[in-house]
């Protein structure tokens, strides 16, 4: 799979959907599944199976590495992992059935997980 575009704004998936409260992303990067799955497991352990969650991005871009120490040339290397395009705007979680500061404390946990600076955002104060 070719690198493509990271450049520009997240014009889809920018607002808050279906829950009441997000977590938004301020930087661009490349997501991989391990930090996806380290966030949604920190959120699911605050909210004590409580409400609902929503992951809203998905790791569909595979990206291949070679092996350490080898020369250059032999063609390319074997498939490395699979990871998420996310561009500023874009919306990564999405939680609903908690109280605003369980939310804000799901997203601030789940943030730390992350490679990038996020924010939290909320479905009225964003739509406003």
């Amino acid at each position: 799979m070719h690198r493509g575009s990271r450049t520009g704004l997240a014009y889809r998936g920018s607002t808050v959907a279906f829950g009441e409260y997000g977590l938004m992303a301020l930087e661009r990067c490349w997501m991989d599944t391990k930090q996806i799955e380290a966030a949604r497991v920190a959120i699911s352990r605050q909210m004590k199976r409580h409400g609902k969650l929503w992951i809203r991005i998905f790791p569909q871009k595979s990206y291949t590495k070679k092996p350490l120490e080898t020369r250059m040339g032999k063609g390319k290397g074997p498939l490395e992992s699979w990871v998420a395009v996310v561009r500023p705007a874009n919306i990564l979680f999405e939680v609903d059935g908690v109280t605003e500061a369980v939310a804000r404390e799901c997203m601030r946990l789940a943030a730390t997980k992350l490679p990038i600076k996020t924010k939290f955002v909320s479905r009225h104060l964003h739509a406003a």
